[in-house]
């Protein structure tokens, strides 16, 4: 008996729409979206396309005629994203819009850029770190984004730390072995990844009076600040997150 095709085909392309959806509705797209999908992918009105909405979940649409979709069925709810936030000082632009890529990858609920004393980058593109995010989303089947926040001091962070999330902090000065530590305190929890000088001698103090921070060790090599973070989020996701399931 010959076996029924998969549907939606696995070449169907995801696009991220940020609006609700629902089953039913007819959702236009941006112009963007309508030439990737016209014009690179060649596809024809009826043409399969898969949405998400970093809200409900992700649906499989039909192509219109016009600059439009038409839903017809819920593929899956939107994951359950574990409960960690990536606190990272602004880099170089590049690596701190590839940092922000791997945090959606890998899982990270929200996304805080952190300015320090020894932060070279003291502006940030929210926009474009979102866009990288979309892009990294699409690709890899996510159906949530993670939550960029507006950049924040570290003294402001510090002072309004919520008292059930542990702080990670990713010393390069030196610290417990982190898979162990994580494993040993699950829960929400957040990893800090300082800017490329390092955190100086009164951040470094200050982080460590924080009660709910776990100074940690990310091993015997210097790390540049968006491998630390990659790193330390995978570890945490295998010792305290989702990978673990």
């Amino acid at each position: 008996m010959p076996q029924v095709p998969a549907w939606p085909p696995r070449s169907t392309p995801r696009l991220f729409v940020d609006q609700p959806l629902a089953v039913g509705a007819e959702v236009p797209l941006d112009a963007g979206q309508s030439r990737y999908l016209r014009t690179v992918l060649r596809l024809k009105v009826g043409d399969p396309v898969r949405l998400f909405d970093d809200r409900t979940g992700e649906y499989v649409a039909r192509l219109e005629e016009r600059s439009s979709v038409t839903i017809d069925s819920l593929l899956a709810a939107r994951e359950e994203v574990p409960d960690l936030w990536l606190c990272v000082s602004p880099i170089q632009r590049d690596n701190f819009a590839l940092a922000a890529e791997k945090a959606c990858e890998l899982g990270v609920r929200q996304f805080v850029p952190v300015e320090m004393r020894r932060t070279q980058i003291r502006q940030i593109n929210a926009s474009r770190l979102t866009k990288r995010m979309i892009e990294a989303a699409e690709q890899c089947e996510r159906t949530a984004l993670p939550q960029v926040e507006p950049l924040v001091r570290l003294e402001k962070l510090l002072a309004d730390w919520p008292p059930e999330r542990t702080l990670f902090f990713c010393d390069e000065r030196g610290g417990v072995p982190a898979a162990p530590a994580m494993a040993a305190r699950p829960g929400p929890a957040a990893i800090l990844i300082g800017p490329e000088g390092g955190f100086d001698d009164s951040e470094n103090a200050a982080i460590r009076r924080l009660p709910q921070s776990v100074p940690i060790s990310l091993g015997p090599r210097i790390l540049r600040a968006e491998t630390a973070a990659i790193a330390a989020v995978s570890l945490w996701m295998s010792a305290a997150g989702d990978w673990r399931d």
